[in-house]
């Protein structure tokens, strides 16, 4: 089965900027463990597609571990936001801190040793040894769980069944190419054997998978049920100062959106909270919410906006100055709140 799914992959990989394909890699182009890494971080719980764009710019802007190393913590933080998950993020330059200041910018070549560094779980430390070392460790993201829970048929469901899930395809993983296998078997679960419609009559598995056999491949791999989400509700105030600056505060280190700007505001929480502004002027409720869901809960966050006088000492945040001020460096939910005061009549 490795082997057909090797020849496969050698006609049919995914063009992606962080990999070597196939036959430039046959040809002894090693593939870049900075480059290997840096995809591995950004596309945990992320798409290829989102992913695409945030790599771009920062390979751009922070072309090897030493660049990204040197990087001042708000850049870093800026060009990330939109792609969730920040603690990635403070992660990324902790580890990139490491490798520089005490590998000699040489990333480990072993799961072990990669293992060792910030932010590396046992899922990206197997990815990266795989693929820029062509090691032979097992890889299993969701793609992989489910080709495997199709070919063997496995009726438990996930999560419960990633331990089984991960043991049938440590039985597939080979000595030989182990780094394009673990990319064949991704690419496989990508492009044919999708989450819906599996296209199952041009897999290159199709004659040893067992759901196909048995006619529930696209009922497989079978899901706990999820439990509902809260919501959570707070307040978002967007103030500007006479002179355009705009009232932001950066969020603790720990936490959701740790280092990231935003807005003053509230805690989060399951029942209506409380007013606290970060100035005492008056902030009118522009009737909007800005509607966001993170992993574990809903959040629906009431914005408020006020013309600042020149003059303002606010109890929380500093004033950034306007030619400073990127929304895009805002996280999503953030971005939300600054469209609604933007919109909103006087807060041009």
């Amino acid at each position: 089965m490795s082997t057909a799914l090797l020849a496969w992959y050698d006609r049919h990989a995914r063009d992606l900027p962080w990999r070597v394909g196939p036959a430039a890699r046959a040809a002894g182009v090693q593939p870049d463990p900075y480059a290997v890494w840096l995809s591995e971080v950004m596309l945990q719980q992320t798409t290829v597609a989102a992913v695409r764009d945030y790599f771009h710019r920062f390979t751009t802007r922070w072309p090897d571990v030493a660049a990204l190393a040197g990087a001042e913590d708000a850049a870093v933080m800026g060009e990330w936001a939109g792609l969730g998950y920040y603690a990635r993020a403070r992660n990324l330059l902790k580890c990139a801190r490491v490798v520089a200041d005490k590998m000699g910018g040489r990333f480990p070549d072993t799961r072990e040793g990669l293992l060792a560094l910030p932010g590396i779980g046992p899922y990206t430390a197997a990815a990266i040894a795989a693929i820029a070392f062509d090691r032979a460790e097992t890889v299993v993201d969701g793609n992989v769980e489910r080709v495997m829970a199709r070919l063997f048929a496995v009726q438990a469901p996930l999560p419960p069944a990633k331990p089984e899930l991960t043991a049938l395809a440590a039985r597939l993983t080979p000595a030989r190419r182990p780094g394009d296998y673990a990319q064949a078997v991704m690419d496989l679960g990508a492009t044919i054997c999708t989450p819906k419609s599996p296209a199952c009559g041009i897999c290159p598995l199709r004659a040893p998978c067992a759901a196909r056999q048995q006619g529930i491949a696209a009922d497989l791999p079978r899901k706990q049920p999820k439990k509902p989400k809260p919501t959570r509700h707070g307040i978002a105030y967007v103030g500007r100062r006479a002179d355009g600056a705009w009232l932001l505060e950066r969020r603790p280190d720990r936490g959701l959106l740790g280092g990231m700007l935003g807005w003053p505001g509230t805690d989060w929480r399951e029942d209506p909270p409380a007013e606290a502004p970060p100035a005492a002027v008056e902030w009118r409720d522009t009737g909007a919410e800005v509607r966001h869901t993170f992993t574990h809960f809903h959040l629906r966050l009431s914005v408020r906006v006020a013309h600042l006088p020149a003059d303002c000492t606010p109890a929380r945040g500093a004033f950034l100055p306007p030619g400073d001020f990127r929304p895009s460096d805002l996280p999503t939910v953030m971005r939300k709140a600054f469209d609604i005061a933007r919109r909103d009549a006087g807060m041009s």
